[in-house]
This record gives C-alpha cells, sequence and structure tokens, in this order.
C-alpha cells in the first residue's frame, strides 16, 4: 500500500482523537471543571479503530498494543454513560465483531506474522521496548480511569487519568522524534497541552 493512503489512515485518526480533547476542553471550559462529554467516546473509538489499522500497516506492534487495548473501555464509558443502548443494534455487533476480524487479518497462513511485528529493521529493540512502554502508560489511564468510573457509577476523567496521560504521551513523542513519525508526533504535541490544562483545572478545583 502506498505510504500516502498509511500516513493518511494515520492522520485521520489523530485529527479524531485532538477533535475529541477539543470537545471534551471546551466543554470542561464552559462548566469550570473536567467533564465527560458523550462525544469524547465516540470519537475515541472510532480513531482507535483507525489508528489500530495504521500501526498495522506501519508494521509497528507499540501501535496496535496501545489501541487494543483501550478499545472496549470506550465501549464500556458509553454503556455507563446510557449512550451504547441508542447505538442501532447492527453497529453495536459490528463495533464488537471488529477487533475480531482485525485479529483474523493478523494471520498469514494461519500464523501472526511475529516476525514482521517484532523484527522490523526500522525499530530496534531497544526503541521497540520505550514505544510498548510509552504506551503501557498511556493505555493505563483508560484503565485507572474504568476502574474509577466503576466506583463511582458513572463516567469520569479523574485527576490520575491526566496525569498518566501528560507522562504518557511525553514518551510517546519521544519515541514518535526517534522513529520519525509524523502522524504520533503531531497528535501527542497537542494533547500534552489539552492535558496539562485538564490537569490544572482539577487542582484549581480541589484548592
Amino acid at each position: 500500500m502506498k505510504d500516502w493512503i498509511i500516513y493518511s489512515i494515520g492522520f485521520l485518526a489523530q485529527i479524531l482523537f485532538s477533535s475529541r480533547l477539543i470537545v471534551q476542553w471546551i466543554t470542561s471550559e464552559k462548566q469550570r471543571k473536567v467533564s465527560s462529554p458523550k462525544a469524547f467516546w465516540i470519537l475515541s473509538l472510532i480513531a482507535s479503530f483507525l489508528l489500530f489499522i495504521y500501526g498495522y500497516l506501519r508494521l509497528d506492534f507499540a501501535i496496535m498494543l496501545g489501541q487494543s487495548l483501550t478499545y472496549y473501555i470506550y465501549i464500556r464509558n458509553l454503556q455507563l454513560q446510557g449512550e451504547w443502548g441508542k447505538f442501532p443494534k447492527i453497529i453495536q455487533y459490528l463495533l464488537f465483531v471488529v477487533p475480531v476480524l482485525i485479529v483474523v487479518f493478523y494471520y498469514n497462513n494461519n500464523k501472526i506474522d511475529v516476525e514482521l511485528l517484532f523484527q522490523n529493521a526500522d525499530i530496534p529493540a531497544w526503541l521497540l521496548t520505550l514505544g510498548i512502554v510509552a504506551q503501557v502508560i498511556f493505555t493505563l489511564r483508560f484503565v485507572y480511569q474504568w476502574i474509577y468510573s466503576e466506583r463511582n457509577k458513572a463516567s469520569v476523567l479523574p485527576l490520575g487519568f491526566w496525569i498518566l496521560s501528560l507522562i504518557g504521551a511525553c514518551l510517546i513523542l519521544t519515541y514518535a522524534i526517534i522513529r520519525k513519525d509524523p502522524v504520533l508526533f503531531i497528535g501527542h504535541l497537542f494533547g500534552v497541552v489539552i492535558y496539562a490544562r485538564n490537569t490544572y483545572l482539577i487542582q484549581q478545583a480541589t484548592d
């Protein structure tokens, strides 16, 4: 597949990720507190799918790992907000089945392309390790958010979520610079500003 098509998919995903942050940021500024609007989770779900495809086309396991770990957390937050049931049944089924179809797509002659994913000449072992660690930390924010929301029986974006976002984004930026990946760099550079702003809003509200 041509590079411009692959990068277009990646940039579209990052545009959607950035859009969710803008929506969340504007909503939070209006309410003077950090909020969790439904559009944030809908855009997250669509963007996650696209970025997963981008990661596969780039043979970048770190990117795919990050998206696969958060996909169903986005769906769960829509359920907690009572929005998931408003989706047409066929859309719900497709969103649940798509990840399985992607896993099937991974296979080449009935086995996963391990060599392609873990022995990419463009990503040495130390850089792949950095990317995986960065994605794990960045993903843990949603695991933390999910547990926090389940305990509170409501979709909430707590302080810990934004702190983990900030740390993870900085690590991913480092990975993107070394990897020379414009999609990751542009997407997370903008995110760092929003994460820092939301951290400030929460701390200001608790003072």
